[in-house]
């Protein structure tokens, strides 16, 4: 009878054992010192680019000095002193988790120094008007503090690094955008690969917690607010496929296009240029995304969250051109080499699909079709649909769009997949490569 399950021996194993009780509480204590580190780390984003809306307001010009000077300072910064800080963190974690990876090179993509590096260049970066958004580097932030407490684990502890560090990338997800199930997801499909059962409810837990600690702050507020789709039905059906296949289309080769420039092969003498004068290329990328602000009239400056809400709140003053100044912009800011998220920028730039669209076609309810062009955009731009459909859905609290947000989402990576391999996961190899050449032939 040995296959029976043993009640009294689970109960003490469960309920019984110190040295269990004691990694349940450094996992959910770091989680949650993970979660208040992304708050601050909001914070401090928010406001460095409220300080850059200030002075940019005092003088039209304020940004083509102040923007390249950012940039090429941050390059430099991030080159000389954490090149593991560098692009939107995401890929860092994900190569961290590969098994490639020795316990004794994980500093090279995630840790305290590299969350604490990151913290400064993004909000740096926002400092500086640049395109980006804080929420991929809210993954390294939040990874690099959960590493940190394998530390304070009893010995041959059932809690591995991999289980922290899918902990901390999701936590930094939830808390960024004060949605916990978009973090669960995003480990469930993005980091987890290999998920570890016997750890699950424990890293859920603190993936929840950590989300809780930007609750208890922020509030239960949704971050745009609540939506008004108007009637969900055939009217509907038109005007929601055309933004998904635009959408999708748009993320395709959105992804395609930031893989080509960290690959080095689009234009290939500028690529060059890049490689050779790295803090002058961002200069003049900076340069670049200056002008591209002041043609917009400051719209595409900063992550794009106000335009998002401005947009879903009805505003029809949406700078002409909104969509592909901020596309541009977007792409010229991760070129540039600085520490960069595109999470925001991908729901500002299907924010701007949708309600283009609206426009088009006259469509009433333009909310709804913005709702989706930010599915669908951050769902081909990451090819993480569940992701992308579940972060939306909470941030517009659009339970009544639920069918139609997912059917946007599966349909807009799968256009993308056609256009573009996965984007994190082909910048996780490109991170793979800063391994010392032993290490990388023995997996090849």
């Amino acid at each position: 009878m040995k296959h029976l399950h043993d009640i009294p021996s689970a109960f003490k194993h469960e309920f019984a054992n110190p040295r269990l009780w004691w990694s349940r509480a450094v996992v959910v204590g770091m989680a949650a010192i993970a979660g208040l580190v992304v708050v601050g780390f909001t914070w401090l984003a928010e406001t460095a680019l409220d300080c850059f809306l200030f002075f940019n307001g005092k003088a039209w010009w304020f940004a083509l000095l102040w923007t390249p000077i950012c940039a090429a300072l941050l390059v430099w910064l991030t080159r000389r002193y954490a090149m593991g800080a560098a692009g939107s963190g995401i890929p860092q974690v994900m190569a961290t988790l590969d098994p490639a990876v020795a316990p004794e090179q994980r500093s090279l993509f995630v840790s305290l120094k590299l969350s604490a590096a990151k913290i400064g260049l993004t909000a740096g970066g926002l400092l500086g008007g640049l395109s980006l958004g804080r929420e991929g580097p809210s993954v390294q932030i939040a990874a690099g503090v959960m590493l940190a407490a394998r530390r304070w684990l009893p010995r041959h502890s059932q809690v591995s690094a991999h289980s922290l560090l899918v902990a901390g990338g999701a936590a930094g997800i939830a808390a960024a955008f004060n949605t916990p199930l978009a973090g669960v997801m995003f480990a469930i499909e993005e980091l987890s690969r290999s998920p570890e059962q016997r750890n699950s409810g424990l890293i859920v837990a603190g993936i929840v917690l950590a989300g809780m600690m930007a609750v208890s702050i922020h509030g239960n507020a949704t971050h745009f607010g609540i939506i008004h789709p108007g009637p969900i039905g055939l009217a509907l059906a038109l005007p929601g496929l055309l933004v998904t296949l635009v959408a999708g289309v748009a993320g395709g080769l959105f992804a395609r296009l930031l893989l080509a420039s960290a690959r080095g092969n689009p234009l290939g003498k500028l690529s060059a240029w890049r490689q050779g004068r790295p803090v002058l290329f961002a200069a003049v990328c900076g340069l670049l995304v200056a002008a591209i602000g002041i043609a917009s009239h400051g719209a595409t400056f900063g992550s794009g969250t106000v335009a998002t809400r401005a947009m879903l709140d009805g505003a029809s003053d949406v700078a002409p051109a909104f969509v592909a100044f901020k596309y541009v912009a977007t792409w010229l800011t991760v070129w540039s080499g600085v520490p960069a998220g595109i999470f925001a920028p991908s729901l500002a730039i299907g924010a701007g699909i949708g309600h283009d669209i609206a426009v088009l076609l006259h469509y009433p309810h333009a909310p709804a079709l913005i709702a989706l062009g930010m599915v669908g955009f951050l769902a081909a731009a990451t090819q993480a649909p569940l992701t992308a459909f579940i972060i939306v859905m909470e941030m517009v609290d659009g339970h009544g769009m639920v069918l139609s947000l997912m059917a946007c989402a599966v349909v807009a990576s799968t256009v993308s997949r056609v256009l573009s391999e996965p984007l994190y996961g082909a910048l996780a190899q490109l991170q793979l490569q800063r391994l010392p050449q032993a290490s990388r032939d023995a997996t090849s």
